[in-house]
Order: C-alpha cells, then structure tokens, then sequence
C-alpha cells in the first residue's frame, strides 16, 4: 500500500510503552503462581495475566465491600482490556499486582495494574481492564454505587 493511502494510525505509531514502578500504583495484593500457569516455554502464559488483573480488582472491592459477587443489585462486565510484557515471570514465582484508577465516569472505571515480581520495584507486566458497572437484572448500566465510589476515588492514580 503507498503511505499516503495508510490509515492514520499507521502513521503516527504509538510510543513504547516502558514499565513502571510500585510508586505509581495505591494497593497490591499478592498471588502465587501455579505449575499450571506456566507454558511450554516456561513462563507464565499471557492469558494468565488477565486472570490476575480480574483476580486482583474484584478480591479488592470484595474485600472492601464494594462488591457482593453474589448478591449484590450492581455488577461489573469487562468491556476493555490490554497488557504489555517486559519480563517473564514463571511458577513458582509470587507476582504482586499494584492497583489504581485511571479513570472513572458515571458507571465506568478503568483500573490500571501493574504485575510485580515478588519484592520488585519495576513492573513485569502492565495494563488496565475497564469495568461498565450494571443493574443485575436488567444488565443496563447504573451509576457507581456510593461504596464503590469510596474504593474508586481512594484507587485515583
């Protein structure tokens, strides 16, 4: 294709991303890795760290009581998610996810992670994931609820 018939975004590409440190994130939470988690190149595979940015989030709000996974009238679908990698990690290994809030609308959050090596400052992995918050039976959106609210704003990056 001649460049001047690229689309736009192929012309002007997005900077690399670079990892950052625990500093930027406001909680973390600590997951082991299991054999299981590891591929046959043996690291953790990429679909895992999905896993992990899910697991870190909602075992926050739900240990905050933000969230009620079982009985609660609000919640949360994931519309969005993206990781980069800038170092493997691998069973048995303990990774420390950092949390924090990017942004948050009216019944929306993009929560950031970052995936730490046990006891390291730089990130191995990042990325964020964004909740649309919902009623449960209707599954239509629905503004944050007022404890959510609370943990959303005490996450702001």
């Amino acid at each position: 294709m001649p460049r001047d018939e690229r689309p736009e975004s192929d012309t002007h590409p997005k900077p690399k991303p670079t990892p950052h440190t625990r500093s930027a994130y406001r909680a973390f939470r600590s997951i082991p890795t299991r054999w299981a988690d590891n591929d046959m190149y043996g690291h953790v595979n990429n679909v895992v760290y999905y896993s992990w940015f899910d697991t870190a989030v909602n075992a926050l709000l739900i240990e905050r009581g933000a969230l009620d996974i079982h009985g609660g009238q609000t919640i949360g679908f994931v519309v969005e998610t993206q990781c980069n990698y800038f170092a493997p990690v691998a069973f048995p290994q303990t990774v420390e996810a950092g949390i924090r809030v990017a942004q948050a609308g009216r019944s929306s959050v993009r929560y950031e992670i970052a995936l730490f090596a046990e006891g390291a400052d730089t990130a191995a992995a990042q990325g964020h994931f964004v909740h649309v918050y919902v009623d449960r039976a209707t599954q239509r959106p629905v503004p944050l609820p007022e404890a959510l609210q609370q943990v959303v704003d005490s996450l702001r990056a």
